[in-house]
């Protein structure tokens, strides 16, 4: 077994020491539950990575968001060069689920663009967790949905093995088995082609082919090779072929659930009849007999994870197979990582909810099965019954992770840079604009940031147009502006192409601001959840990258919340200071000018072909005789924006060559 090996040129400082023994000491110990109580900048990353390489446990870290998550993935693939680093997130481009709307009597069918790049590194983690014991998967919430059987996906794997018996034609039917597809032009992942006695694989998870040449009935030769220049990178001994998609069952499953589908429709039609819905029943029956045909012919069909309960053999309300279950295949321990559980737990608790109420209506209205009703996330009850070792890591944990944790918390307030908590400062609500806009001059002046955090939008618009009108430069943020145009705005405010930004949650970005300086909180003393407890303090750890830092409170009362939030602060900045007189260090703003902008490198490249986005700028040279080149060229950058896990490009990029090609096929008239 391969063991996980930190690559890093830092040495834990600070907290970190502590926190990194006190952790591994508690797992070591029984303790299976802790909380990490890192603020912003202290290095959580870097104490999780340690924690792993001291406990050596496959290890499943869950991103409350898909920006986070492909951060995470980056810093692990890093700190972790020679093991598994795998990346699992919902494989969904564009994804609109299959709803009934009964007051219109709307069918909304279901829709998706799935991301190819995506898919093959989901498949790839999948996997990893069953050849080897060295993984680490950063994952979203959607790692709770139903994945299907991991022993089916295993059990279904195609063996070949240098000298063994097995003949071509018997490869090839056990490779359309497991869901790949015979294409003698195009050699993409997932699919497989035959040349006389070699057959050559495109596994569905790697990036390399594998090309098998038989001698009669026995395999002589087994070689990896590039796919795109075909030059061979290694010779095998064995290969083990894994299924082109995670839902995969055998035939004898096929069969069996073939008459329990069969049975339940018949128990459901009566039901139907007798209740006078026959447009519902004639609904019900004449879409589960297509899927049961294409069942019955092919092994699959579209939405065949509705009837997974009938695949997988399972009785009614039994639980669903999910990216967990790999981790738990042959009773594995495993470290489970909620980060930023204060929000990634909410979360996975309302997952189940809102996925059920949209599919009873399917159900009631004869579109699926009851069946269909497993096929769902876990239940945070049936979640928490997965977990075996478990680190919630928050700058600001919630009831349930002191609960769970049995108080068993361990501080990461000492920053290796030396930075303290900024202070904080409560100004009356009377004149707090005119004070906020010197304040705001004064930070200007020092060429620094300033973020703004308001109630409304309406307030944020309002407030953003009057300091405009007054002479400042000021951009506003809000949930209605796409994520691509929010990490743009972050950019500019970062490059100082305007001072102040002004939003309702400022929080959600994961992305550091090293240089704002002030944040100002409007109307701090409105008891809400956007000024709780952890709320104020995840507001003011905005500040807390800069060595100027500072937050001003705009409010007439002292509500609960801000005095627990300012008590917390106040414990985090006297155990920072003395820390700093102890060992004489100098705090300093963290500099991050160029290199930080590594995280909006891919965001950026679109400008390269930011032509291709404005009207103004591409379209011009759009003509009947370039159109091909030029879809040509957009599909190439958008791929590589997805390689590169800038999704948000590639979304954009995508778009456009739909309406490319849309203008083309159309013959509108294109632009000399």
């Amino acid at each position: 077994m391969e063991k996980f090996k930190l690559v890093s040129k830092f040495k834990p400082s600070g907290d970190q020491p502590a926190a990194i023994e006190q952790l591994v000491k508690n797992y070591n110990g029984g303790v299976n539950s802790q909380v990490l109580l890192g603020v912003t900048g202290s290095g959580k990353t870097y104490v999780m990575a340690n924690v792993i390489e001291k406990l050596q446990k496959p290890t499943l870290i869950i991103e409350p968001n898909k920006i986070l998550a492909a951060q995470t993935y980056a810093e692990f693939k890093s700190f972790f060069p020679n093991n598994a680093v795998e990346y699992f997130i919902s494989y969904y481009d564009y994804y609109q689920p299959e709803a009934y709307i009964p007051s219109s009597d709307t069918y909304i069918e279901k829709d998706s663009s799935i991301n190819d790049h995506i898919d093959r590194l989901r498949l790839k983690a999948t996997t990893s967790l069953l050849e080897r014991k060295d993984v680490i998967v950063v994952a979203s919430v959607s790692c709770i949905y139903n994945l299907g059987s991991p022993k089916d996906y295993q059990n279904m794997c195609v063996e070949i093995i240098v000298g063994g018996e097995k003949s071509r034609d018997t490869i090839i039917k056990e490779l359309v088995a497991v869901h790949y597809e015979r294409n003698e032009i195009e050699f993409i992942r997932g699919k497989f082609r035959v040349k006389g006695d070699t057959v050559e694989i495109f596994p569905a998870y790697l990036e390399t082919a594998i090309r098998v040449d038989f001698f009669g009935d026995d395999i002589e030769s087994i070689k990896e090779f590039n796919p795109l220049t075909g030059e061979i990178i290694a010779k095998k001994t064995k290969a083990y072929i894994y299924p082109a998609k995670h839902f995969v069952t055998t035939q004898p499953k096929i069969d069996n659930a073939l008459g329990t589908i069969k049975a339940e429709l018949d128990e459901r039609l009566a039901l139907l009849n007798s209740q006078k819905k026959l447009l519902e029943a004639q609904r019900l029956e004449q879409r589960t007999k297509y899927d049961m045909e294409m069942l019955r012919e092919t092994g699959f069909c579209s939405g065949v994870e509705n009837y997974s309960r009938h695949l997988s053999g399972n009785p009614a309300g039994t639980r669903p197979t999910t990216l967990i279950d790999y981790f738990l295949q042959d009773n594995n321990d495993f470290l489970m990582i909620a980060d930023e559980s204060h929000i990634s737990l909410p979360q996975i608790r309302g997952m189940y909810e809102g996925d059920r109420s949209r599919k009873q209506t399917l159900v009631d209205f004869g579109f699926r099965l009851p069946s269909a009703l497993d096929n769902r996330p876990l239940k945070f009850p049936e979640f928490e019954k997965l977990i075996r070792k478990f680190m919630m890591v928050s700058a600001t944990p919630g009831a349930y992770e002191l609960e769970r944790s049995k108080k068993n918390i361990t501080d990461l307030v000492i920053r290796p840079t030396g930075l303290i908590d900024p202070e904080v400062v409560i100004r009356p609500i009377n004149g707090q604009i005119q004070d906020l806009m010197q304040e705001i001059q004064k930070t200007v002046d020092k060429k620094e940031r300033t973020l703004v955090t308001t109630l409304t939008k309406k307030m944020a618009e309002d407030l953003a147009g009057y300091l405009k009108e007054k002479g400042f430069k000021v951009e506003y943020l809000h949930s209605e502006i796409e994520t691509l145009d929010r990490i743009e705005i972050l950019k500019n405010l970062r490059l100082g192409k305007f001072d102040v930004l002004v939003g309702i949650n400022l929080l959600r970005e994961g992305l550091d601001l090293p240089e704002v300086s002030l944040v100002a909180v409007l109307d701090a003393d409105k008891e809400g959840f956007l000024r709780s407890e952890s709320t104020l303090i995840q507001i003011c750890g905005r500040a807390a990258r800069n060595v100027n830092g500072h937050v001003l409170f705009y409010a007439d009362t002292m509500t609960g919340s801000m005095q627990r939030a300012l008590q917390e602060m106040r414990r985090r900045r006297d155990r920072q200071i003395e820390y700093n007189v102890k060992n004489r260090i100098t705090p300093k703003s963290i500099i991050k000018a160029v290199h930080d902008l590594d995280e909006f490198q891919n965001i950026s490249r679109a400008e390269n072909t930011a032509a291709m986005l404005r009207e103004d700028g591409f379209d011009y040279k759009i003509t009947p005789k370039n159109i091909d080149k030029v879809i040509s060229e957009i599909e190439e950058s958008m791929k590589e924006a997805a390689d590169n896990l800038d999704f948000e490009s590639a979304t954009v990029l995508r778009d456009r060559m739909i309406e490319l090609k849309s203008m083309k096929s159309s013959k509108k008239k294109i632009k000399q």
